[in-house]
């Protein structure tokens, strides 16, 4: 497998150039060719330029081979990476702009029962450029450029555990809201995690400001272990004592993610549970209904139910939402169009 181009940012690519004996413009005719989502053999360059790279590096790292409309708009799509794995993503379109969802590994390693991301276990991690390689032609699909972007926010909730791929993960942040590439402000990126405390620190301690969203779903360790194998190496106390840090270090509020599962986590005793434990913090409550995954026995829970939860949650006096589904009938839950793909 080649290198891939999209790793480096703008500062990288120009010592790159320099090493190679090109004249610095060279650097921002690839630089701003790549965050337009072209191939390198499509940017005006040098023949002989291009041909250098090309022995080195990626012509196209990631490619959409399936687009999935829902009638709500939503697009899913099939991305193909250069050494056969597939990935995907979500572009979920608001009024305020369009929000990409994208994959941050080749499939996970959290175990998660309610995701289908988990399903055949962990590949690889995503390069930083494969991560940003994916808002990048879903940009340019959409006739968007660097002047006015057609993808305007991004979430890290795609396949994958992007504090799981740490390093990677910290770079594409760098890259994508770098003024001189695409520029989406990390203020209108949310990178979601199930709860890897000391990267939660470490995160922190970046001072990128990300909208942290934990995956919570339970209001305790032992009904958090039942779904999420995670809880077993940290508790509930542990990650939000580390979401206090990153709100001293950033500011920021941090969000709960909170998937209603039947029979499981939404009765009138976990509402209960749920406000004692998180009132009077700088947070959130995401409520979600369940996507349902056909290789698990979990069920959603109805609309009316979920609006019950709601409505106890605002009136113990906690910030909270219902999301909107989107996307229900094109799969829109992570891993399941990958799963089907792989199936086949």
């Amino acid at each position: 497998m080649k290198k891939i181009l999209q790793d480096l940012s703008f500062s990288e690519l120009e010592n790159l150039i320099s090493a190679f004996g090109e004249k610095p413009f060279r650097a921002k005719q690839l630089y701003t060719g790549l965050m337009r989502g072209k191939k390198i053999s499509q940017i005006n360059v040098p023949a002989e330029l291009r041909a250098r790279l090309l022995e080195e590096y990626e012509d196209e790292p990631v490619k959409i081979i399936k687009t999935l409309t829902s009638a709500d708009g939503t697009e899913k799509y099939l991305f193909a990476l250069s050494d056969g794995n597939v990935i995907e993503g979500v572009l979920m379109k608001y009024k305020y702009g369009n929000t990409q969802c994208v994959s941050t590994q080749v499939g996970c390693r959290m175990g998660c029962k309610f995701c289908a991301s988990t399903l055949g276990g962990l590949a690889r991690n995503l390069s930083s450029g494969e991560i940003l390689s994916q808002i990048l032609v879903v940009n340019a699909l959409h006739g968007g450029s660097l002047e006015k972007r057609s993808v305007t926010n991004a979430v890290l909730m795609g396949s994958g555990e992007p504090l799981d791929n740490y390093y990677n993960v910290i770079s594409f942040l760098k890259n994508v809201s770098a003024p001189s590439g695409i520029g989406i402000s990390a203020r209108n990126i949310s990178l979601s995690t199930c709860g890897i405390v000391p990267s939660i620190y470490a995160l922190a301690d970046e001072q990128i400001p990300v909208n942290l969203t934990i995956s919570l779903h339970q209001t305790t360790d032992e009904g958090r272990a039942r779904t999420m194998p995670i809880a077993k190496k940290y508790t509930i106390a542990e990650i939000l004592k580390a979401c206090e840090y990153y709100f001293d270090k950033t500011g920021r509020r941090y969000i709960f993610e909170y998937s209603l599962i039947s029979g499981e986590n939404c009765d009138g005793q976990h509402a209960e549970e749920l406000i004692k434990l998180l009132k009077g913090k700088p947070c959130h409550v995401n409520l979600i209904r369940l996507n349902e995954v056909k290789e698990r026995d979990l069920k959603t829970v109805t609309e009316k139910e979920a609006y019950r939860f709601l409505g106890l949650l605002e009136k113990g006096g906690l910030s909270a939402t219902l999301r909107r589904q989107i996307g229900v009938d094109i799969g829109g839950a992570c891993g399941q169009l990958r799963a089907s793909y792989l199936n086949k």
